[in-house]
């Protein structure tokens, strides 16, 4: 059966929840052991055949957002996915207070009910309401990028297909796409703000109400963050400013000479080489046929992975008008078969959505065994991992892709991951501020990403623009409004993604790929510091580890010759 072939039905809440209740009793006042384990197997069918509705609505919109009726469908989903959830709150209350916890705690992994104890902290009646007002406010936000229609070069474009032309070599080009996509967050800078500040008043409201101090609180046990803190996250974007920053100076430093301009500008920095960045050879098809031999190659395990993949229409890579924004991966209960979504624009980032995202859909692949649907997926900080690591692993076959520009590619790519580290940081040290002071104004707001950016990003040059230099280049980062908390997840898989590559490419290390496959094979049965040891990597918060790893990636760089890259 093919994606497009997956049946969809709307569930009648009412009888879900008889049911799902029904079973729930039986859990709870099982006579024996056997009799709450067989209950349980019901309570992952029912909660795995919600899920796979749930998730085939938002992925059909999100290919669509003209579709009127999954547009129907995502208003509905809205309103009823707080219900459903605590519809399934009743299972994790009668989990934690089983008479057979201690045997449900040997055969069933630590994670599930750490799981459920996070699931009553944050929800209860009293903020149903407030969660049906967020989900709508996020709707809104994802509508109005996927909808955006841009008039440039002659042609009507999307935000993905403008952003194409960031690289070209032309730079009074590139300056004018720069501008063209601002223009269209200037245009829309009044809704956008008041969409955020229903945001931030929405989550405030919630957090206060369920006893939490605010929405960082919150929004850490939303992360699912087990066995590390805000403290330590903190530390860690300390880190970042003051070990990657210095070295991403250089890096920008030897961008500028390269491209001989006097100075780096905001609308130079994707350009990494003075002739343009590379670009991928052939067509969404083409790259799709290119990776079906490539992940053959790669490992047995990888091969028969992807030709699931492509037999069976589970990628949607094209940019298209209303079409959602972005790359993600979904992994479709119940079928248990991941889906790829991406938006090509015929750069480099083709095949880095290509191979991140493959990288998430393969893990839940391999973990599909699971049969508790949250553990299937293991907490961001974890999946990061699977899919900036399959970046890496990659790596050998990019010659398919970019023929003699393979190496550049690899140079741009690896520097990118430390480039991207301290905004990654920037991020999330951005929410931290906003949600500690609910109150503040959107000029507030965008000032202090502005000083933030300054530190944690000084190569950003603004000169020439007024509206990023007062702070609106955050309203191009969606998981901002839809999934706070979750960016500093994207730097702590990054450090461990980087050491995969140190032992695969540094060290050609044999069983760096049979560790990679052991983390992809355990879901989310383990903790993030229990998974970076399972794969013997070293700690995101190992500050003398990461040194180490930071100047194996910066020798790497230092010393490829710039007559290599031109």
């Amino acid at each position: 059966m093919i994606f497009s072939d997956f049946p969809y039905e709307r569930p009648d809440l009412a009888r879900y929840e008889a049911i799902f209740n029904k079973v729930t009793t039986q859990f709870s006042e099982a006579a024996d052991y056997s009799e709450a384990k067989q209950a349980l197997k019901e309570l992952n069918h029912l909660r795995s055949n919600m899920f796979k509705n749930m998730k085939l609505s938002y992925i059909r919109y999100s290919l669509n957002n003209n579709d009127s009726f999954y547009r129907t469908e995502n208003d509905f989903w809205d309103q009823q996915e707080p219900l459903v959830k605590q519809i399934h709150n009743q299972f994790y209350r009668s989990l934690l207070a089983s008479p057979f916890r201690s045997q449900l705690e040997a055969d069933f992994p630590e994670t599930l009910f750490l799981f459920a104890e996070d699931q009553l902290r944050l929800l209860d009646d009293s903020v149903i309401e407030l969660k049906q007002h967020e989900n709508e406010a996020i709707s809104q936000y994802t509508l109005l990028i996927a909808t955006a229609e841009i008039a440039f070069d002659g042609k009507t474009r999307t935000l993905s297909e403008l952003s194409a032309f960031f690289t070209v070599p032309d730079r009074e080009t590139r300056k004018a796409a720069q501008q063209a996509y601002e223009d269209f967050f200037v245009a829309h800078e009044q809704e956008l703000d008041t969409i955020f500040d229903q945001l931030v008043k929405i989550r405030h409201q919630q957090a206060q109400k369920l006893g939490f101090h605010n929405y960082v609180d919150y929004g850490d046990r939303l992360m699912n963050r087990w066995g590390y803190d805000r403290h330590q996250l903190q530390a860690f974007r300390q880190f970042i400013v003051d070990e990657v920053v210095p070295i991403n100076q250089k890096l920008y430093q030897r961008q500028k000479e390269r491209l001989g301009v006097e100075s780096l500008t905001h609308y130079d920095l994707p350009l990494v080489y003075p002739n343009g960045n590379p670009r991928p050879q052939g067509n969404a098809e083409e790259l799709i046929q290119k990776a079906q031999t490539m992940y053959h190659e790669l490992s047995e395990e990888t091969g028969a992975f992807f030709d699931t993949m492509a037999k069976q229409k589970l990628l949607d890579l094209t940019s298209r008008p209303g079409k959602q924004n972005g790359g993600y991966c979904e992994f479709i209960d119940d079928v248990q078969l991941p889906f790829i979504f991406a938006n090509f624009n015929g750069t480099a980032d083709d095949i880095d959505v290509l191979t991140h995202e493959t990288g998430h859909a393969f893990q839940s692949y391999l973990s599909r065994w699971i049969e508790e649907p949250e553990l299937v997926f293991p907490t961001s900080d974890t999946a990061e991992i699977h899919s900036m690591s399959m970046e890496f692993f990659t790596w050998p076959w990019m010659d398919t892709f970019f023929g003699s520009d393979s190496e550049k590619y690899k140079f741009a790519h690896l520097s990118s991951a430390l480039q991207f580290l301290p905004y990654g940081a920037l991020v999330d040290h951005y929410q931290e501020e906003v949600y500690l002071h609910p109150d503040w104004s959107p000029a507030e707001r965008k000032n202090r990403w502005r000083q933030l950016e300054q530190m944690y990003c000084p190569e950003r040059n603004y000169q020439e623009s007024e509206a990023l230099a007062r702070g609106i280049y955050w309203y191009r980062q969606g998981h901002i409004f839809e999934v706070p908390f979750y960016y500093i997840d994207y730097t702590l898989a990054q450090v461990c993604a980087l050491q995969f590559w140190a032992r695969s490419v540094l060290e050609k290390d044999p069983t760096a790929w049979r560790d990679y496959l052991a983390i992809c094979q355990v879901g989310g049965s383990k903790t993030f510091l229990e998974t970076v040891q399972l794969g013997h990597l070293s700690s995101p918060f190992d500050a003398q580890k990461m040194t180490e790893l930071l100047a194996s990636v910066d020798h790497y760089l230092a010393v490829i010759p710039e007559s290599v890259l031109r």
